[in-house]
């Protein structure tokens, strides 16, 4: 058997007689600037990153199993991740689970390799705005509504007033220049991995692990046992890294609030059929 080289062979070079520990973080839920339980953001995450990369060792595992959210929450980790890469010289290995979906996917990116399983969900390169209109809900009901603004588009969307043009066309600009920091970041980190053209790639569409490895937008189907023993041998261990608990712990939402969250969880879940 050939000695593998370059990344391969860094990765896999000997160990003492223990064999080497990889930490692992594992990334579940929304993507939200919202702190919660089942949310992810950077303030819950960067902590756990941090420990990971501190420890010894070449690599860190992270496990990817998100339907996506927040541009921004998704853009922060993904940074925090290529940062502390860069600063503790660690290889990421990304291991996607059910979905690593828009902003999902968009962290997923930030390792040197993603590995998914052939049923997995990935890609879903696009951006979404989604709200209610109730314009005729208030007369039905006989009330009046009163808003008083400052600036013409203040009230852009108003969920009471009839759609406006001007208000659809706002928002698609901005869904545009989010769109493109999406594509921008995926190209700079998949480069010539990626297959497909742009008009295929980031129309928004998912697919299934299988047809993203053929995609270019993974590196190989697995999991994260199987790869570790393969790469690293049987002696390989894992150490999850787990949010710390305090003395003191937040109060609850509510379960009003509990509820909507979970509806709201609920429907980012739904909309990749899981």
């Amino acid at each position: 058997m050939r000695e593998p080289t370059g990344i391969a062979g860094w990765l896999t070079r000997p160990f003492r007689k223990g064999g080497p520990v990889i930490p692992v973080v594992r990334l579940h839920g929304v993507i939200t600037a919202e702190v919660r339980p089942g949310r992810l953001n950077i303030q819950s995450v960067a902590p756990l990153l941090d420990r990971a990369f501190r420890m010894k060792g070449d690599t860190v595992a992270i496990i990817v199993n998100s339907p996506g959210g927040s541009p921004v929450q998704s853009r922060l980790i993904s940074k925090r991740i290529r940062d502390l890469a860069a600063e503790h010289n660690k290889y990421v290995l990304v291991f996607v689970e059910d979905a690593a979906a828009s902003g999902g996917y968009f962290i997923a990116t930030a390792g040197d390799e993603i590995i998914a399983d052939p049923s997995s969900i990935v890609g879903s390169i696009g951006v979404i705005f989604a709200g209610f209109g109730f314009p005729r809900a208030l007369d039905k009901l006989g009330i009046d509504r009163r808003v008083h603004t400052s600036g013409k588009n203040k009230s852009t969307m108003d969920p009471f007033l009839p759609e406006k043009t001007e208000d659809v066309e706002r928002i698609k600009a901005l869904e545009s220049d989010i769109h493109q920091v999406f594509i921008d970041w995926v190209k700079s980190r998949r480069g010539t991995k990626l297959t497909a053209p742009d008009d295929e790639l980031f129309t928004g569409e998912f697919w299934s692990g299988t047809r993203g490895l053929e995609l270019g937008l993974i590196d190989g189907l697995g999991d994260l046992h199987e790869t570790l023993r393969t790469r690293f041998g049987d002696k390989v261990r894992t150490r999850v890294i787990e949010p710390r608990r305090g003395l003191f712990q937040l109060p609850r939402l509510g379960l009003a609030a509990d509820i909507a969250s979970a509806l709201e969880d609920r429907a980012h879940w739904t909309r990749l059929g899981l």
